[in-house]
């Protein structure tokens, strides 16, 4: 499993790369292959307000439909409007053209909940 180091990651198998105040989000490699071939994702629109471990979303596989949380609170500043139309981009490149939102944080703090790259390993070999 590819767990870049760099980023932080949720429980839920989202990881989180921050900019700033700004977190861009997606979902773990480990989920992508957990959840098969993605067919449709739905995803809010910018502007919407979201709390940490809140769902914001969901993933619709071949397999199953999952949801999405918030690894962290805020408001949605962008969407990756690309999944609509190409929702295999989580298959083909979940830490990269994969994303699915971007995050003004509204509390840094709660990233100090959140796994680092060995943790996570941890968590997905246990």
């Amino acid at each position: 499993m590819n767990v870049p180091e760099g980023l932080r990651y949720s429980s839920d198998h989202e990881w989180v790369a921050v900019d700033g105040n700004i977190a861009r989000i997606g979902i773990t490699d480990y989920a992508q292959d957990a959840l098969g071939d993605v067919v449709y994702v739905d995803l809010p629109t910018s502007g919407t307000t979201v709390a940490a471990a809140e769902s914001f979303g969901e993933v619709e596989s071949t397999k199953s439909v999952s949801e999405l949380y918030a690894p962290v609170s805020g408001e949605i500043v962008q969407v990756n409007d690309e999944l609509a139309d190409s929702p295999q981009k989580l298959n083909e490149d979940a830490y990269g053209e994969g994303w699915l939102v971007a995050i003004e944080m509204s509390d840094l703090s709660e990233l100090d909940a959140l796994l680092d790259a060995a943790a996570y390993t941890a968590l997905i070999e246990d």
